[in-house]
């Protein structure tokens, strides 16, 4: 298997992402969230505007993201680590976006997603992180070191 196909693994057998974002002060703020990707470049979620890592973005867009499985035991894992730009998805965007994300979240048996749950009056906004880096733990290398690959 390649690296490429270790990131690309991670990514599709895992629903959370963790959330790495800082506000205007530099001060950092990390959280789960659900995400859906199609290829592996592009990762969606829905959260609140009024959530802290929302308001984050807002004020300072550049994030960094681990996927991770969570159910081996330490140091049997493997992660991708990733460096992205993140925001609201812009109205124009929204339907073409929300039906990525919608797609997964069929498929992971979670419903269909249409534009009433993340716009107007609704409480959810559709948010995106284009990836700019992606780095997974050397299989080879007794400590931690990353390496870049491109899934």
């Amino acid at each position: 298997m390649t690296e490429a196909d270790i990131a690309r693994a991670i990514l599709d057998e895992n629903s959370f992402m963790t959330l790495a974002t800082a506000d205007a002060s530099g001060t950092p703020w990390a959280c789960p969230v659900w995400f859906a990707t199609e290829d592996y470049h592009t990762l969606y979620w829905v959260s609140p505007p009024s959530a802290r890592h929302s308001r984050n973005l807002a004020a300072r867009p550049t994030v960094s993201i681990v996927v991770f499985d969570s159910t081996v035991r330490p140091n049997e894992g493997q992660a991708v680590y990733l460096m992205a730009t993140a925001a609201q998805v812009p109205e124009a965007d929204l339907e073409r976006e929300l039906a990525v994300y919608s797609r997964v979240s069929v498929r992971a048996g979670l419903g269909e997603w249409g534009l009433e749950r993340v716009s107007g009056d609704a409480r959810l906004r559709l948010y995106r992180a284009t990836v700019t880096e992606h780095y997974i733990l050397d299989p080879e290398s007794p400590v931690e070191t990353r390496i870049p690959v491109s899934p």
